[in-house]
């Protein structure tokens, strides 16, 4: 019964969080530096997330070489983010090439 009363709880406080931002969304305007820096937040919230993640992938330490699956494919990632400039194919060729790597090595 206390881990039903924990989610109902948490899913309270997750809704009202996201009912005021969104109930207020047309109401006010953020100043211009606010907008400007607004911009940066999703490429820094996908790095933090990505990084740790290509980088360490058992986790414990930092694996920068050639048998990094990871880290090789984010590499074939980033190239074909560049030259196609489209998501989709990035991340499928992204998705592939790690698939290919972690099977050669």
């Amino acid at each position: 019964m206390n881990e039903a009363l924990m989610i109902a709880g948490m899913a309270v406080v997750t809704f009202s969080i996201r009912y005021v931002l969104l109930a207020s969304a047309g109401h006010f305007t953020f100043p211009g530096w606010a907008k400007i820096a607004l911009d940066f937040v999703p490429p820094a919230v996908l790095t933090a997330i990505i990084v740790p993640a290509v980088l360490m992938p058992n986790g414990n330490s930092i694996e920068f070489n050639l048998q990094n699956a990871s880290l090789l494919a984010a590499c074939v990632a980033v190239i074909v983010g560049l030259i196609r400039k489209d998501l989709l194919t990035t991340i499928v060729i992204g998705m592939i090439a790690f698939g290919l790597f972690k099977w050669l090595l």
